[in-house]
């Protein structure tokens, strides 16, 4: 029996099982019986599906329905990536250009459903970013949990896990790139005018901050790799 064909009934099976993520599986030898099978072709197929995700083995505990990971697609992103760079390319500027879409969208729909981050919150990581800003460079973690607080509200896991793959994968191959240009205080600046924008509700406002913070991240990009 084909692997792919396999694989597609171990993942029916899962939905049929009416499994969730992090419950177990049936066992191999169960899987095997079940599937009309012989053990070697499920564990095979068990391997391919640990690969993307779908199944977590646990040593010595057994077989169970993963949770989801971008992790695999961070990897391949970072792979390709690294490729455009070595050819004079910058796959990055690509990469930015989606998360750009898709951050400025999401902004705007937080403001059209009257969604709001903490913004007590978000104070205090700008508090950090400052702190760090006037001690010489911002950290990308402080960055990160900048934008994760923004869109928090929007409670789509997805989201979350889109542009921390997104996010992973630029800090990856940070140090292909030239330094910011812009000097720290500035860049937190453009951090501080989205939480304004945010907070008054304002679109046009909050398309401004975010097309300005981006234009910072693409100025880095344009600049020779290191």
């Amino acid at each position: 029996m084909a692997h792919q064909v396999l694989q597609d009934q171990i993942k029916d099976l899962i939905l049929r099982l009416d499994l969730s993520a992090g419950d177990a599986l049936p066992t191999e030898a169960e899987l095997a019986a079940r599937l009309n099978v012989g053990r070697n072709s499920v564990r095979e197929a068990i391997k391919a599906l640990q690969a993307v995700g779908i199944v977590e083995v646990r040593r010595g505990l057994g077989m169970y329905v993963g949770t989801m990971s971008l992790g695999s697609l961070v990897d391949e992103l970072t792979f390709h990536t690294r490729i455009t760079l070595r050819d004079g390319r910058s796959g990055l500027a690509e990469l930015t250009e989606v998360r750009e879409a898709l951050e400025s969208g999401l902004a705007q729909r937080m403001i059209t459903r009257q969604q709001r981050p903490d913004l007590a919150e978000l104070s205090q990581v700008l508090d950090t970013m400052e702190a760090e800003a006037r001690a010489g460079r911002i950290s990308p973690a402080v960055d990160r949990l900048f934008h994760e607080v923004l869109f928090r509200p929007l409670g789509n896991t997805l989201v979350s896990r889109l542009l921390g793959a997104f996010w992973d994968t630029y800090h990856q191959l940070e140090h292909e790139l030239t330094p910011p240009e812009e000097p720290p205080l500035a860049i937190l600046e453009r951090h501080r005018a989205i939480h304004k924008a945010i907070e008054a509700a304002d679109p046009t406002a909050t398309a401004s901050a975010m097309a300005a913070h981006f234009a910072g991240v693409r100025n880095r990009l344009a600049a020779p790799p290191t």
